[in-house]
């Protein structure tokens, strides 16, 4: 190539610009927006009075008039918010995931990022320079002993899993093989958003929940909320502790992700022992691309796992269908799902 076509080349080539990185760098101002409209129930405001202008919205929410109107007008420019002639009303989108009202409502989960983990992720830095927690933890705290001791609490952190479960529960019924099993059992499963979405898609299968025994009674109001509580049932138990209930499939959703690799290795040792021959095991979490360089999310999570706990982290697909392989699975297979969400399904 000669200079002069070297020359030309440079000239059309896109300009290199700092735009990513400013956008990536202060992506938590747009993050901490969305919180905090979430915390101050703004989409409820707007779900319940219909379109409301600047001053309305503002008085609704008791908020000073300095900044009140810059933070809608962000949220129009964030596509959480819309705005015509004057009058702010919810997208679709929030709508029907941001109304504490309706059962689609996925803002308990953005409710406990807002109240423990942006606080937490602002000692990343000391995370990763220590491999040490950054959560209640650091101190000697236990989140998950202080959640299942307090009902309310539980509540709450129990309806955010079902956020975060519900759409995942969806696709796994829209794209597993349902028609060749009977019943299903989710392994840690909150209130049951995910065996409630199966059940509701596949009249046939029955099946249920374990968990903790504290769940019981919110997996049991939620699955008779969903008319399904002649299929559906609870059966309480610790994982670590006790033996796993058998079914055609067992379902491991968020879980594996929160534990090191020998509790992960035993967890799937020992779905493996409560299958049957030819059972199915799903386990999902934000599965990394095996190439680590797409799910950013993922990695992302296994980041949180990091800030929340000694031991998490989050892995590709390859990872768990080897840890698969070793528990005695003969085959597995990676399926994405929705979102960062993937399933790795194991067959015994």
């Amino acid at each position: 190539m000669s200079e002069l076509e070297a020359a030309s080349a440079v000239e059309q080539a896109e300009p290199v610009t700092p735009d990513a990185i400013m956008q990536l760098g202060l992506a938590f101002w747009g993050s901490k927006t969305l919180l905090s409209a979430v915390e101050m129930r703004l989409f409820a405001v707007l779900s319940n009075a219909g379109p409301l202008d600047a001053e309305q919205l503002r008085e609704r929410l008791g908020l000073h008039p300095r900044g009140a109107r810059d933070f809608f007008d962000a949220l129009v420019a964030l596509g959480m918010l819309e705005r015509n002639a004057g009058r702010y009303s919810n997208t679709p989108a929030t709508e029907l995931f941001l109304d504490p009202a309706k059962p689609s409502y996925m803002g308990g989960l953005l409710e406990m990022a807002n109240a423990r983990l942006y606080p937490f992720w602002g000692s990343l830095t000391e995370g990763l320079r220590t491999g040490k927690p950054q959560s209640e933890a650091k101190t000697g705290g236990d989140f998950f002993a202080s959640v299942y001791a307090d009902p309310g609490r539980l509540a709450q952190f129990a309806r955010a899993m079902s956020g975060l479960s519900a759409h995942t529960g969806r696709a796994i019924a829209a794209k597993f093989p349902w028609r060749d099993h009977a019943s299903v059992i989710d392994i840690g499963c909150a209130e049951g958003a995910v065996p409630v979405a199966i059940a509701h898609a596949h009249a046939h299968l029955t099946g249920g929940g374990f968990d903790l025994p504290p769940i019981e009674p919110l997996f049991d109001a939620h699955v008779a909320r969903a008319g399904l509580a002649d299929r559906l049932r609870f059966t309480p138990g610790d994982f670590f502790a006790d033996p796993l209930p058998s079914a055609d499939v067992l379902i491991m959703g968020h879980i594996l992700h929160d534990w090191d690799l020998d509790e992960k290795r035993m967890l799937l040792q020992k779905a493996y022992a409560a299958l049957p021959d030819g059972g199915r095991l799903i386990v999902y979490d934000a599965i990394i691309d095996d190439d680590r360089r797409a799910n950013a999310f993922g990695l992302l999570m296994s980041l949180n796992m990091l800030i929340e706990g000694p031991v998490g982290f989050d892995y590709t697909g390859a990872d768990c269908r080897a840890w698969m392989a070793d528990a005695g699975f003969r085959e597995s297979y990676v399926e994405h799902l929705v979102g960062p969400d993937s399933m790795v399904v194991g067959i015994k």
